[in-house]
Protein backbone atom coordinates (compact mmCIF):
# COMPACT_ATOMS: atom_id res chain seq x y z
CA UNK A 1 0.00 0.00 0.00
CA UNK A 2 1.14 3.49 -0.82
CA UNK A 3 -1.03 5.72 1.36
CA UNK A 4 -1.09 9.49 1.04
CA UNK A 5 -3.17 11.58 3.43
CA UNK A 6 -3.98 15.11 2.29
CA UNK A 7 -5.23 17.26 5.14
CA UNK A 8 -4.30 19.84 7.75
CA UNK A 9 -2.84 19.44 11.21
CA UNK A 10 -5.84 21.26 12.73
CA UNK A 11 -8.40 18.92 11.13
CA UNK A 12 -9.72 16.35 13.64
CA UNK A 13 -10.65 13.87 10.89
CA UNK A 14 -7.15 14.10 9.40
CA UNK A 15 -5.66 13.28 12.81
CA UNK A 16 -8.11 10.36 13.14
CA UNK A 17 -7.04 9.06 9.72
CA UNK A 18 -3.37 9.28 10.77
CA UNK A 19 -4.16 7.37 13.96
CA UNK A 20 -6.07 4.72 11.97
CA UNK A 21 -3.05 3.93 9.78
CA UNK A 22 -0.54 4.25 12.65
CA UNK A 23 -2.46 1.74 14.77
CA UNK A 24 -2.35 -0.76 11.89
CA UNK A 25 1.36 -0.16 11.20
CA UNK A 26 0.61 1.05 7.69
CA UNK A 27 3.15 3.52 6.35
CA UNK A 28 1.64 6.72 5.04
CA UNK A 29 2.72 10.13 3.84
CA UNK A 30 0.95 13.18 5.28
CA UNK A 31 0.71 16.14 2.94
CA UNK A 32 -0.29 19.31 4.80
CA UNK A 33 -2.56 21.19 2.42
CA UNK A 34 -1.73 24.50 4.11
CA UNK A 35 1.93 24.08 3.07
CA UNK A 36 1.62 22.12 -0.17
CA UNK A 37 -1.64 21.43 -1.93
CA UNK A 38 -2.54 18.71 -4.37
CA UNK A 39 -1.08 18.71 -7.85
CA UNK A 40 -3.44 18.78 -10.81
CA UNK A 41 -2.76 15.07 -11.48
CA UNK A 42 -3.41 14.09 -7.85
CA UNK A 43 -6.59 16.17 -7.81
CA UNK A 44 -7.90 14.60 -11.03
CA UNK A 45 -7.13 11.10 -9.76
CA UNK A 46 -8.98 11.74 -6.49
CA UNK A 47 -11.89 13.43 -8.27
CA UNK A 48 -12.35 10.38 -10.48
CA UNK A 49 -12.11 7.92 -7.57
CA UNK A 50 -14.34 9.96 -5.24
CA UNK A 51 -17.17 10.42 -7.71
CA UNK A 52 -16.71 14.00 -8.85
CA UNK A 53 -16.37 17.52 -7.51
CA UNK A 54 -19.58 17.53 -5.45
CA UNK A 55 -18.33 14.63 -3.31
CA UNK A 56 -15.13 16.56 -2.58
CA UNK A 57 -16.48 19.99 -1.61
CA UNK A 58 -16.73 20.86 2.06
CA UNK A 59 -20.02 22.69 2.68
CA UNK A 60 -18.72 23.80 6.10
CA UNK A 61 -15.47 25.35 4.83
CA UNK A 62 -14.48 28.80 6.08
CA UNK A 63 -14.15 30.38 2.63
CA UNK A 64 -17.85 30.60 1.76
CA UNK A 65 -17.19 33.04 -1.10
CA UNK A 66 -14.82 30.65 -2.89
CA UNK A 67 -17.25 27.78 -2.33
CA UNK A 68 -20.18 29.76 -3.76
CA UNK A 69 -18.09 30.85 -6.74
CA UNK A 70 -17.02 27.27 -7.47
CA UNK A 71 -20.62 26.05 -7.31
CA UNK A 72 -21.89 28.60 -9.80
CA UNK A 73 -19.11 29.03 -12.35
CA UNK A 74 -18.95 27.09 -15.61
CA UNK A 75 -18.06 23.39 -15.29
CA UNK A 76 -14.83 23.79 -17.27
CA UNK A 77 -13.56 26.47 -14.85
CA UNK A 78 -14.34 24.63 -11.59
CA UNK A 79 -11.21 22.47 -11.44
CA UNK A 80 -8.91 25.46 -11.84
CA UNK A 81 -10.71 27.41 -9.09
CA UNK A 82 -10.60 24.43 -6.71
CA UNK A 83 -6.86 24.01 -7.29
CA UNK A 84 -6.42 27.71 -6.44
CA UNK A 85 -8.63 27.41 -3.31
CA UNK A 86 -7.98 23.94 -1.91
CA UNK A 87 -9.40 24.90 1.48
CA UNK A 88 -12.86 24.21 0.00
CA UNK A 89 -12.08 20.46 -0.14
CA UNK A 90 -13.18 18.00 2.54
CA UNK A 91 -10.32 16.48 4.46
CA UNK A 92 -8.75 14.07 4.87
CA UNK A 93 -8.33 12.97 1.29
CA UNK A 94 -6.70 9.54 1.44
CA UNK A 95 -5.12 8.03 -1.67
CA UNK A 96 -3.94 4.51 -2.27
CA UNK A 97 -2.78 4.38 -5.89
CA UNK A 98 -5.88 4.81 -8.05
CA UNK A 99 -8.22 4.46 -5.05
CA UNK A 100 -9.19 7.48 -2.98
CA UNK A 101 -11.61 8.56 -0.27
CA UNK A 102 -12.77 11.95 0.92
CA UNK A 103 -13.45 12.37 4.63
CA UNK A 104 -12.95 9.82 7.40
CA UNK A 105 -13.75 6.44 5.77
CA UNK A 106 -12.25 3.57 7.81
CA UNK A 107 -14.75 1.05 6.39
CA UNK A 108 -13.35 1.61 2.90
CA UNK A 109 -9.71 1.68 4.07
CA UNK A 110 -10.19 -1.77 5.62
CA UNK A 111 -10.79 -3.19 2.13
CA UNK A 112 -7.47 -1.85 0.83
CA UNK A 113 -4.69 -4.41 1.02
Amino acid sequence: MNIQIFGTRKCADTRKAERYFKERNVKYQLIDMKEKGMSKGEYNSVKQAAGGIDAMLNEACRDKEALALIKYIAEEDKDEKILENQEVLKTPIVRNGKQATVGYQPDIWKTWS
